[in-house]
């Protein structure tokens, strides 16, 4: 396919191979203008902004995924298939379910458990477990360790449903040992498993399910400078 996309309006050479990803477009602003050096806007179709740039010496990019996996889909579909990108680190925020997760903890999400239909295009004789990659994983994991920043690797769940009509949904996702639940991981690591590409996930509490604890959106926006300086230097 010809590049640029109804979606993306970067051309041939415009996207680095590594590409963070937020949900929030104005927080992929905020990473570009805080971050990176050298930074040029390759996009901004329906708001979704991108910029690449330069971090300690290399090239990354940033751009936003919206909300949702039919959102991300789209966009890390185009990223891998269509501009060459490598690797996509979503960088984002999640509901705690555990009980011992606190605000702006950092999850890694080793694997992303779904209530989305998503898979259901790849017509395979069963259920699909979407998975991280495991060098990306195996690098965060040893980045986190040298800052001495506190995280938790495990499952997370990419819902469709913020608002979901069955109550006793997020206990029994708990009982199975889920840490907590975002909107996006599961489809991004199975387009990049059907593209055989990377991807990860790594994410910061900013609410809790069981608890009356909640991050403001401003804070949401500029307050998870250790997730995203992780996720730059992976």
């Amino acid at each position: 396919m010809n590049v640029p996309t109804p979606h993306n309006a970067a051309r041939p050479g415009d996207i680095a191979q590594k590409v963070l990803m937020p949900g929030d477009p104005l927080r992929a602003k905020f990473i570009a203008e805080t971050y990176l050096d050298q930074v040029q806007c390759f996009t901004t179709v329906r708001n979704m902004f991108g910029y690449t740039g330069h971090f300690k010496g290399r090239p990354v990019s940033v751009m936003g995924s919206g909300m949702g996996i039919p959102s991300i889909g789209i966009y890390s579909y185009e990223l891998y298939n269509f501009y060459d990108v490598d690797s996509i680190i979503r960088v984002g925020s999640a509901g705690a379910l555990a009980d011992e997760l606190q605000l702006m903890d950092v999850v890694i999400a080793m694997g992303a458990c779904t209530n989305s239909n998503y898979a259901t295009q790849f017509r395979l004789p069963g259920t699909f477990a979407p998975i991280a990659d495991f060098g990306l994983l195996r690098r965060a994991v040893e980045v986190a360790e040298t800052q001495n920043l506190p995280y938790k690797v495990g499952n997370v769940l990419s819902s469709d449903t913020f608002y979901n009509a069955d109550k006793t949904a997020d206990d029994l996702w708990k009982s199975m040992g889920v840490l907590g639940i975002e909107m996006e991981a599961a489809g991004l690591y199975m387009n990049a498993i059907k593209a055989k590409k990377k991807a990860l996930a790594i994410l910061t509490i900013s609410d809790h399910i069981y608890r009356p604890e909640a991050l403001t959106a401003e804070e949401r926006q500029v307050g998870f400078n250790r997730m995203i300086e992780l996720a730059l230097e992976i």
